[in-house]
């Protein structure tokens, strides 16, 4: 065996997982490591201009490629500015590999220049990370990262290198196995389990499938469909598992929870049986957690209970109790859950003939909609546009908030991994760096950010890297000049009192991204918008859409923190008895 400098071994272990992209920001502490990458050209490296940016590329090249993403910072700041976009994918459950330039270890605990200890900080936020001591143990290490990264439940994994291991010297060897100690993720679901769970979907007369994005992670979407479609049973998505069933598909009832369809949370507030698969039963889909699904958990009204598929055992039962838990991987549960189904003489049309009804009368009295104006360009108006002028094929990342909202709502997404958006943390910012990801992880396909004034300015500075390296990705701001979801908050439960929301001191957004060197255009008539959208989607290069929409338009509907997800609202109060009874719907311990 060769022997072999650590900054050596670090790219020939990249090159054995098959890394062929990778984002950072180069430093002190792993100058050697960008020293030694010219001798790999088989690796593209994309300098972002923050190392937040190069952690959500990392991230949105993964979510939307199915592949780990991967990044390299220095140690100190430079690792210390990682922690935000660690923490979004590790709520996310997205596969990352995250190296960190460290001190020489001798220095470790003097506080040395630009040290940090990334490996205490980022503890809570990862699903694994390591401090490499020595040279030798480097190349297992980052095969056991790239493995933790990438089985069970995936999520981001963070190395850290000290100077000297980069520096040093050692034997090459690369581990074709690995063996952990008491790590060893399930994949197939008990079939006694698997059978019971089969057994209660026969019974059901009310059924409804709850997915999450565990079903885009295990690429399981052939499989939901088909036991959608086989048991006629309606399926309602969360906003990270949007893209895992057809958004126009007539048994998809669309996103749950505080601003998810009415037909969804009615759905989920009268099935007699939850068949959640990829899901965590989150706080903002659960909404007040005595209130939720209160018929399919009262046995005693003939409620079958819940039946809960995740891979993360941790995850089953820790929200919400249930009835049939199955670990294993969603794709390989589903399919075993079909060959029980298929041998079981039941008429499932039949079965379920008048729970669809129900649905489609729920559908019909209360669907997604909005006041079209000609005077003011609505945002969901703009949204729907983009869905025609795209034919519902774009990738389509969000920043967080309205922004985010009104993209889960009103593009219909029709495959996974086509939707890439900060769930579980609620990032702003994470947006325009996840496209540029998003974007060089599929060259082909056209990537469209849907930001909001506020998030985009988080990471701006990102229109660099998109003009460096020639990313085409498009950029569509609506813009209203507030932070919009705290001011539709404000002005819901807190009388109108816009506590430093208003945001309409800012840049013009076309001057900044011509001053980039990027098309800019701005928008503030309604007729203009479907003709720039259908010339936005024929562009090949970068471009910056500042749409200025309705300034105090809302997110509807809308659940209240805390309170049931059946107590929606469906539009603005228009009485100041209504205000008051939105004000009882609060918590004590509001705001959530």
């Amino acid at each position: 065996m060769a022997k072999l400098k650590g900054y050596q071994i670090f790219w020939e272990c990249l090159l054995k997982e098959g890394v062929d992209l990778i984002f950072g920001y180069p430093g002190g502490a792993v100058i050697n490591l960008y020293d030694e990458m010219v001798n790999y050209p088989q690796i593209r490296h994309i300098l972002t201009r923050h190392e937040q940016g190069a952690i959500h590329a990392a991230d949105g090249y993964a979510r939307s490629t199915g592949r780990p993403g991967v990044a390299i910072v220095t140690s100190g700041p430079g690792a210390t500015n990682t922690v935000t976009g660690i923490a979004t994918a590790y709520m996310d459950s997205s596969p990352l590999v995250v190296f960190t330039g460290q001190v020489p270890t001798a220095l470790i605990g003097n506080d040395a220049f630009q040290e940090a200890d990334i490996v205490g900080i980022t503890r809570p936020c990862t699903k694994h990370n390591f401090l490499v001591k020595s040279t030798q143990e480097l190349a297992r290490i980052i095969r056991e990262a790239f493995y933790i990264a990438t089985t069970g439940r995936p999520g981001p994994v963070l190395v850290d290198m000290p100077k000297d291991v980069i520096v040093g010297e050692a034997e090459f060897e690369y581990p074709e196995k690995v063996h952990i100690r008491g790590y060893h993720p399930s994949t197939r679901g008990h079939p006694q389990q698997v059978r019971k769970a089969a057994q209660l979907i026969a019974k059901a007369k009310r059924p409804l499938i709850y997915a999450g994005g565990g079903i885009i992670i295990s690429s399981a979407h052939k499989e939901l469909r088909g036991l959608a479609e086989l048991t006629h049973t309606p399926v309602s998505l969360t906003l990270m598992g949007l893209g895992g069933f057809p958004g126009d598909h007539p048994l998809f009832l669309g996103m749950l929870g505080m601003h998810g369809t009415y037909v969804a949370n009615m759905a989920i507030t009268h099935c007699d049986l939850i068949i959640a698969i990829g899901a965590r039963f989150d706080d903002r889909v659960t909404g007040k957690l005595d209130a939720f699904a209160p018929k399919a958990r009262d046995e005693r009204a003939g409620g079958l209970g819940i039946v809960h598929v995740d891979v993360d055992p941790t995850s089953i039962s820790k929200n919400v109790e249930v009835n049939v838990p199955i670990v294993g991987d969603a794709k390989n549960i589903l399919s075993q859950m079909l060959e029980v189904l298929k041998t079981m003489d039941v008429d499932w049309e039949g079965q379920h003939s008048g729970w669809l009804a129900q649905l489609k009368e729920w559908d019909s009295q209360h669907p997604l909609q909005y006041s079209y104006s000609e005077k003011v360009i609505k945002p969901q108006y703009v949204i729907e546009k983009l869905y025609e002028v795209t034919q519902g094929e774009a990738i389509v990342t969000t920043e967080v908030g309205q922004n985010q909202m009104w993209a889960a709502l009103f593009y219909r997404y029709k495959r996974p991994r086509q939707f890439i958006t900060s769930g579980g943390l609620g990032t702003m910012g994470f947006g325009f760096p996840a496209a540029i990801g998003a974007q060089l992880g599929n060259p082909d396909a056209l990537v469209i950010d849907i930001a909001g004034d506020g998030s985009f300015q988080m990471n701006i500075q990102e229109l660099a890297t998109v003009v460096q390296y020639n990313i085409p990705v498009k950029v569509v701001i609506l813009n209203n000049g507030y932070l919009g979801m705290v001011r539709q908050w404000q002005e819901l439960f807190f009388d109108r009192k816009y506590s430093q929301t208003d945001i309409s001191v800012q840049p013009d957004f076309v001057k900044v991204a011509e001053a980039y060197g990027i098309k800019g255009y701005r928008l503030e008539d309604p007729k203009d918008v479907e003709p720039l959208l259908k010339s936005l989607v024929k562009m090949k290069e970068a471009v910056i859409v500042d749409v200025v929409v309705d300034r105090e338009e809302c997110v509807f509907p809308m659940v209240p923190a805390g309170a049931a997800v059946s107590n929606m609202l469906l539009d603005k109060p228009t009485t100041e008895k209504n205000g008051e009874e939105l004000k009882r719907l609060l918590p004590l311990n509001f705001p959530s």
